[in-house]
């Protein structure tokens, strides 16, 4: 009997236990204390103090920037940003798989480049572009055509704040969801495509539909997590753009800056948990919206 039971594989649990710590250590156990938190009344100082739904009830009736400012922003910078940077992985990705191996290269090393020195360039190209004096580059050239009479202060006024966002993301936005995609392109059979044009396949966009994207859906699925979780927590190119937080009159205040904003001005760590709790629900939610139209159903 002993001789038919099948030994215990102890290598599989030796194999995950590097992940299992790690995850534990950077996901399970921050966000377990951000939970217990919100719970709570703590001021760092202090030992916190539960206090149960009322940071949740404050968040949702008395605090009156979190609804007329932040949660709009949020919403719209992820609503416009996400699916316009997907997009734009995509398309980037399918142009660049056309090019032969070497220019595939260096465009994509160019593309990607952005996404991992944001701090960088956000301080030697953008607040120089959009400076609000004469020498900002594009103040300069609307004064030297004579289209304005005074320097714009881009950074400044809240009505530049959103779009100049918007602009900044979706540059950076060719992230790992991009080379994501671009292997996943590349790594199509090259046999389907053959096939489909026996069959009466057209042209490029009809290429796309019918075989480039159905043959992806992992890749898209991953790119489209990567820019849901992008878009939402983002929100500090806001701050690094107008150098303040909060924002001028909270015309870019993000989810993530009023939870910095409570967390770290404020030293309300309980409500900023409870800020960052909701904030992981929104991106569970859409999460899961992204898993329903491109996971691979049985």
């Amino acid at each position: 009997m002993r001789n038919k039971l099948k030994k215990f594989d102890y290598s599989i649990p030796i194999n995950l236990a590097p992940y299992i710590l790690l995850f534990s250590a950077f996901i399970a156990v921050p966000v377990a204390l951000a939970l217990a938190l919100s719970f709570s009344h703590f001021d760092i100082i202090n030992t916190p103090s539960f206090i149960g739904l009322a940071n949740y009830v404050r968040v949702l009736t008395n605090d009156e920037i979190f609804m007329r400012h932040v949660l709009p922003n949020t919403l719209l910078f992820s609503i416009v940003v996400g699916p316009i940077g997907f997009v734009l992985q995509f398309l980037l990705a399918w142009a660049l798989a056309q090019l032969p191996k070497v220019p595939r290269l260096i465009l994509a090393l160019c593309f990607y480049s952005p996404s991992i020195t944001l701090g960088v360039t956000m301080a030697v190209i953008w607040r120089v572009i959009f400076g609000g004096d004469q020498f900002g580059y594009i103040n300069y050239i609307m004064l030297r055509f004579d289209l304005i009479e005074r320097p714009i202060q881009f950074l400044q006024d809240p009505r530049f704040t959103m779009p100049l966002m918007i602009i900044v993301s979706l540059w950076v936005s060719m992230g790992v969801g991009f080379l994501a995609m671009l292997a996943g392109i590349l790594n199509i059979d090259q046999e389907l495509y053959e096939a489909a044009y026996v069959d009466g396949l057209n042209n490029r966009f009809q290429e796309a539909i019918y075989i480039t994207i159905p043959s992806m859906k992992p890749q898209m699925l991953f790119g489209a997590v990567m820019a849901i979780v992008a878009t939402f927590s983002t929100g500090q190119i806001g701050a690094d753009l107008t150098g303040a937080n909060p924002t001028p009159m909270y015309a870019g205040q993000t989810m993530v800056l009023h939870i910095e904003d409570h967390a770290m001005l404020r030293y309300e760590m309980g409500y900023a948990s409870a800020l960052a709790v909701i904030l992981l629900l929104m991106i569970l939610g859409t999460s899961t919206i992204a898993n329903k139209l491109f996971l691979e159903k049985d």
